[in-house]
């Protein structure tokens, strides 16, 4: 059962003074099936005047925050330790045709159907109906047909972190076939949800490997996203289309949602502060 101490360090710099900023932040992990937070920490520079620790719409830890003092600088740190536990793969050819689910939003309940419908980053269109058909073929099992895609998706898509940004719609996605982690998920929902199927965006890190011989360095990492589909029998199942993987016990979840709108790390709003710079540094260290 594996251990993993996470760091995940966020820098603002504004060009003009900041009078006072609220912010939301979506970076204490949330307790799963196969997940326990065994420690958890905010610090947050400067101090807010006012925090307020809450559990959203979709059952994720989040906080709010209220910066009063003038600041040209915003620090936002996140220290996490967090227990993982192996789930097994499914049997994938075993689960129920994919048709006997679709279009059944009205019959399943809410806390279900909702990931079935459209959301900002991730609606249906007939081009991505039609993507997704190459998967999910008639009759097929929901589970291997949702591995099928995301391989499909691993395979024939490119990373690249130059192509797209998060305003990017998933339709240049489909047809520019490159992105980063967030494209290929927001791509892979949105294809499932095009059949009338309930899938999910996952937002957290995943443990990542140096070349062999070098030192993982500190602030190498960052966050990551994939997505869960469901079947009745098996309940939400993990697919990782930029890594082609299935519930693996490297990734670590922080929220889900119905795409990366719901679950942004920091959102907020200024009263000030010009143009500004971001920096990001993540560090996810096994125990």
């Amino acid at each position: 059962m594996p251990n993993y101490q996470i760091t995940h360090r966020t820098s603002y710099e504004y060009t003009s003074p900041v009078i006072q900023s609220n912010h939301l932040l979506h970076l204490a992990p949330r307790e799963i099936t196969n997940q326990r937070v065994v420690r958890q920490n905010l610090i947050i520079e400067p101090a807010p005047a006012w925090r307020s620790d809450r559990t959203d719409y979709f059952g994720n830890p989040m906080t709010l925050i209220s910066v009063e003092e003038e600041h040209s600088k915003l620090s936002v740190t996140s220290l996490s330790e967090i227990e993982v536990s192996v789930v097994e793969k499914p049997e994938f050819k075993n689960s129920v045709p994919w048709e006997s689910v679709a279009g059944g939003a009205e019959t399943l309940p809410a806390e279900i159907s909702q990931y079935a419908c459209a959301s900002q980053y991730a609606a249906a269109s007939p081009e991505l109906y039609d993507f997704a058909r190459v998967s999910f073929t008639d009759g097929a099992p929901l589970l291997e047909s949702a591995r099928h895609l995301m391989e499909r998706i691993y395979k024939e898509f490119r990373f690249d972190n130059s192509t797209t940004d998060v305003s990017t719609p998933v339709q240049q996605v489909l047809e520019q076939k490159s992105g980063v982690c967030q494209d290929f998920a927001h791509l892979m929902i949105a294809s499932i949800r095009s059949l009338g199927l309930p899938a999910r965006y996952v937002s957290g890190y995943i443990l990542t490997h140096p070349p062999e011989g070098q030192v993982k360095l500190e602030g190498s990492d960052a966050s990551h996203a994939w997505v869960s589909a469901w079947e009745p029998a098996t309940g939400w199942v993990d697919f990782d289309p930029t890594n082609n993987l299935v519930n693996s016990p490297e990734h670590i979840s922080i929220a889900h949602g119905r795409d990366f709108a719901d679950v942004s790390p920091i959102s907020g709003v200024l009263l000030g502060g010009g143009q500004h710079t971001v920096g990001v540094a993540v560090t996810v260290k096994p125990l």
